[in-house]
């Protein structure tokens, strides 16, 4: 590998779904990464707080990537490490650093930390260095701290933010080990990335606030700090971070309601950055080249679904009919659909997916767009029917389309059935849109969806004609309940 090769790292911890945001944060780590032939993307979970993690988040998080296209198989993907294997790295560190007299043991409480700034008449400041010079030893109760270096900011070069500059004066001297040995995040961190060889850090504008303890830890174990990149926030339409408890931010969530992988992955690319021009509709391996991470903007970046939703739309209209058959598969299956397995029919699939395909913008809308040819009965939409069937309309021209439909001369195909039930509406008063709907809703049970006559054709005239005559039973029955 050659010496000035990129070596960038995505280090999620396994404590729950995996976050859109992430997914941006892992993918502009890929595509730096994949722009040089040795440039490598270190895939580290950081599982030190045993509490939290899960296995399955790990296996999520491993998946989640995969399906975004990063994945082992990839000569640039590197790992996965965990972090909980190089605990034994951390704490020999952690000593190096009190040898070395760049960190000190201390025996404060918390209240005794306030007690003093309380005192002072600062109670809202942080530790005050009372241990610093008073010489402890390892022992119980003792936290091993940082020593911040007296005078002066800590600078930090940002390639998205410019120069930051954070005084020293408003940095406490941290602590990078509790009393039992056992690492903070702060140092652990550092130690992997050392380790690992990183010198380029590109993750979310939250952990700038680390940025300078951790440049500070680099200095004091000698090396040189990685060059540093934080990517703006990502908001909702109200501006506000994305949350967890109160947006929709899992990856798997939008992967379970049948968005692509490459919408999705062009989307997020575009959370920050652009690639120049008008154009967004743009495949990954147009993409990856065209990105660099001084071009990201530091402002925050609003997640806006209705836009990846018509992102995913384009993206399953350009996938060619058989692709797109084999991508509605799993909304098929006898473990999602709401059919007995026995109904589906994959050749009568196959001759409605390309009417169905220029009106899903996700893939899970396939199921409700042609379940009512696999169903025995179409499921009833009450708001449907009570628009459909009116007084006056809807009996009497459920009674004309069964008697035209049962002429055995008539062609049973699309065009033929249109004029049909044009004619047939005419002879009512009727233009063909106030005709067809309560024949839609009584086949398909719905007032809007799949062109009509085509549907009625697939599904063939005896069904056709077997909802119809239970439409009309319904309707029937409800004007004797109304009259009695």
């Amino acid at each position: 590998m050659a010496e000035n090769s990129i070596r960038v790292r995505f280090a999620p911890s396994p404590t729950g779904m995996f976050h859109v945001g992430g997914a941006r944060s892992a993918l502009f780590n890929w595509a730096l990464a994949r722009q040089q032939p040795d440039g490598k993307f270190v895939l580290r979970i950081e599982d030190t707080d045993a509490a939290r993690n899960k296995p399955e988040w790990t296996e999520g998080i491993i998946r989640a990537l995969a399906w975004l296209g990063i994945h082992e198989q990839d000569p640039h993907f590197e790992g996965p490490y965990f972090q909980s294997s190089f605990a034994d790295k951390h704490r020999e560190t952690a000593q190096r650093l009190y040898k070395d007299g760049a960190a000190y043991y201390c025996d404060c409480t918390r209240e005794q930390v306030q007690e003093r700034r309380s005192a002072e008449g600062n109670p809202h400041l942080g530790y005050d260095g009372f241990c610093r010079d008073r010489g402890l030893e390892p022992g119980p109760g003792r936290a091993l701290r940082f020593r911040v270096p007296d005078g002066g900011p800590t600078v930090v070069d940002d390639q998205i933010r410019g120069r930051v500059e954070f005084e020293h004066s408003a940095i406490e001297d941290f602590v990078i080990a509790r009393a039992d040995g056992s690492p903070l995040f702060v140092l652990a961190n550092v130690v992997d990335d050392v380790e690992m060889g990183i010198n380029e850090v590109i993750r979310g504008e939250e952990h700038l606030s680390n940025t300078p303890k951790q440049q500070l830890l680099w200095r004091a174990l000698g090396r040189t700090p990685p060059r540093w990149a934080h990517l703006p926030v990502i908001v909702n339409e109200k501006r506000q971070k994305l949350s967890k408890r109160r947006d929709k931010v899992a990856l798997e969530a939008y992967q379970a309601e049948g968005y692509l992988p490459e919408a999705m992955v062009n989307y997020l690319m575009l959370l920050g950055w652009s690639p120049g021009g008008d154009r967004e509709i743009m495949p990954w391996a147009q993409m990856e080249p065209l990105f660099a991470i001084s071009e990201v903007n530091s402002s925050s970046a609003f997640f806006d679904e209705k836009k990846l939703r018509a992102f995913n739309g384009e993206y399953i209209r350009s996938l060619s009919a058989d692709e797109f058959v084999e991508r509605c598969r799993p909304w098929l299956s006898a473990d999602a659909a709401p059919w007995p397995p026995e109904n589906y029919d994959d050749a009568v699939f196959r001759a409605i997916a390309p009417l169905a395909q220029s009106r899903i913008a996700v893939l899970s809308e396939i199921t409700p767009n042609v379940d009512f040819l696999f169903l025995d009965a179409p499921v009833e939409d009450e708001k449907s029917w009570n628009k459909a069937m009116k007084p006056g309309v809807g009996e009497e021209m459920l009674t004309a389309a069964l008697e035209r439909f049962a002429d055995p001369a008539l062609e049973w195909e699309p065009e033929a059935l249109k004029a049909a039930l044009e004619e047939t509406g005419a002879g009512l008063g009727l233009k063909l849109g106030k005709a067809q709907a309560p024949v839609r809703v009584a086949v398909t049970g719905r007032t809007v969806g799949l062109p009509l006559f085509e549907s009625l054709a697939l599904l063939g005239r005896e069904r056709v004609q077997e909802r119809l005559r239970a439409a009309l039973a319904k309707l029937r029955a409800a004007s004797r309940d109304t009259e009695g």
